[in-house]
Order: C-alpha cells, then structure tokens, then sequence
C-alpha cells in the first residue's frame, strides 16, 4: 500500500512540475511599452536639481532617454519645454519658498527638440545659467518639462528636471579660518595641521532665512544651521534673531564616527564665546560679520573648536 501511495505522489509530482516548466516567468517583459524619459529627473530628485554653486556661469547637462524592451525600428522625435505650468503647480502644493520664473536671458537651452537615431536609446542637452542675472535675495525655478515625443509615451514621475536657486542674502563663498585647540574651554596651544586660514568655504542655502555651513573640524563633521528674521528690503532691510545650532543629521552622523558633541554652537563674539542667538538688529554689514562659531566635541580627548566664515 505505502508503495502505491509513493508512485501516486510521485506522478502527481512530476505532472505539476512540467505544468511549471510550460508557464512564462513570473517577470514578463513582453508587454512593456515605450516610455520617454529624463532620467534622475521629477520631484523625486528635486534636491539634485539645486543650483548651489558659487561661480556665475553654472552649466548643467542632462539626459533623455528611451526605456524600452528593445531598441527601436524608427527615429524618435522629442521636444522640451520650459513648463510655467509645472512652476505654478509647484508653488501652489510647496509654500515654504516663492519661487519665481528665471527670467529672459539668465539661462540658455542647447536645444529644445533633437532626434534619437532608431537603434538609439540616449540623447543630452545642456542648459546654461547665468547666475549675476539673478536678484540673489529672490527664488527663481527654470523646469525643464518633455512636451513631446515621437514614439512611446511620456513618463509621469520622470518627465522634468526642477533647476531651482534659493534667494538668501547671505548664501555663497565664503574665506574661513578654523581652529582646533586640544583641550576644552581654552584657546591655547593646538597641533600642528590642526588649523587653517582663508580657506574657500561655500554658504548653503536651505530657505531665504535658513543657511547651512560645514565646520572645519574632521572634514566636516558637523553643519551649522543658521536661521535669522529678514525686515524690509533692499539696502533698508535689517536682520534680527539670528540663531545658530547643528543639523540633526550631522550630529547623528559624527556620532557615528566616534565624535560626541560636548558643547553646542555659540556665536565668538568680541573675543569669547556668546549665546546660540543673537536679536539684532543689525544692518546687512554688520549681519555678515556675526558667522564666527565656538564648540567643544571629544573623540580621544576633549577639543575646543572655532570656525569663522567671512567675505
């Protein structure tokens, strides 16, 4: 009996197992369609799209690109598009920054349409900003949209690339000179490398009242984050409730290399540590010179740390 019930599970087995080997995979690719995209492009990689860079003549180049099974028997026609559209949907679901439109002659499209030969699967464009075209305390956004293409369809999530600056007052380069005493609470001696001067050092927008700089210490182990109060405009603005602090983020992440922050930023002022906030006013002169930083941290000893970011 036992021998039966065997050859029967056995046959049963054998019969299932050819059903599997005639069934098409669980991955079937014979259905994908055409789909025009920019790649690395959307809300998605907002982020990459920033334009933080400190020279004036910022040239970015990106991709178009034909996702399909196979390559294509004909030629693919494309068109670009700076899209008010996207810029005025973007405002109205984002409120934090006011981003206006890049304005006429600020920036250049190598080209807004190109073919992509049959066989093909790549083409690139390059766009030109000119940075001293634009009012640095304003926001400006310049999307780059895919209007149209030959074949296929065009993609929903990566279909534009967001090109965006932060207006800040006080975002760009930056000298900076960086200290690093071993011993806490003292501005004595330090060791030999351990400190430098003039340094190029770039001021990161976050929003128009929000600044990031690295410090010094440990290749940049911690960010500063750098908020104030902007009242008025143009050469009769003042600034107040300037404060100062570390990102979450790089606190976690010196962590991780061992650094423990023993003491938070404070501003050095007039020789000596201060507070973490400053009320102001203060005109945008005298706003510029308050990025002088102190800190104590402790890895294999206790350190005393000052930064200084000036133009």
């Amino acid at each position: 009996m036992k021998k039966t019930i065997f050859i029967l599970v056995l046959a049963a087995f054998s019969l299932s197992l050819s059903s599997c080997l005639k069934d098409k995979p669980n991955t079937d690719f014979s259905g994908i369609g055409t789909v025009i995209e920019l790649p690395y492009s959307g809300l998605q990689y907002f982020s990459l799209d920033a334009i933080t860079d400190a020279q004036d003549t910022i040239v970015r180049k990106f991709g178009i690109n034909i996702a399909s099974a196979k390559p294509l028997s004909t030629a693919t026609t494309y068109t670009l598009v700076n899209s008010q559209a996207l810029l005025t949907a973007y405002n109205t679901a984002h409120t934090a920054i006011d981003y206006q439109a890049m304005p006429a002659g600020s920036y250049v499209l190598s080209k807004t349409s190109g073919t992509i030969p049959a066989g093909g699967r790549l083409d690139s464009v390059t766009v030109t900003i000119y940075k001293n075209m634009l009012d640095p305390a304003k926001s400006y956004m310049l999307p780059i949209a895919l209007a149209s293409a030959s074949n296929g369809i065009l993609s929903g999530n990566f279909n534009a690339h967001y090109y965006h600056f932060i207006g800040n007052d006080f975002a760009g380069t930056y000298k900076q000179d960086f200290s690093r005493f071993n011993e806490a609470d003292s501005l004595g001696s330090f060791s030999s490398g351990a400190s430098f001067t003039g340094a190029s050092a770039i001021i990161q927008p976050v929003s128009p009242t929000e600044l990031n700089a690295a410090t010094g210490y440990a290749g940049g182990a911690y960010t500063y984050d750098i908020t104030f109060t902007k009242t008025g405009s143009g050469a009769s603005a003042s600034y107040t409730n300037f404060a100062v602090s570390f990102t979450t983020s790089s606190i976690a992440g010196a962590v991780g290399s061992g650094i423990t922050l023993t003491q938070s930023p404070v501003f050095f002022v007039n020789g000596k540590p201060g507070t973490s906030t400053l009320p102001g006013p203060y005109t945008y002169d005298q706003a510029v010179k308050l990025f002088h930083f102190q800190y104590q941290a402790h890895t294999s000893a206790d350190r005393y740390l000052l930064d200084r970011f000036y133009k």
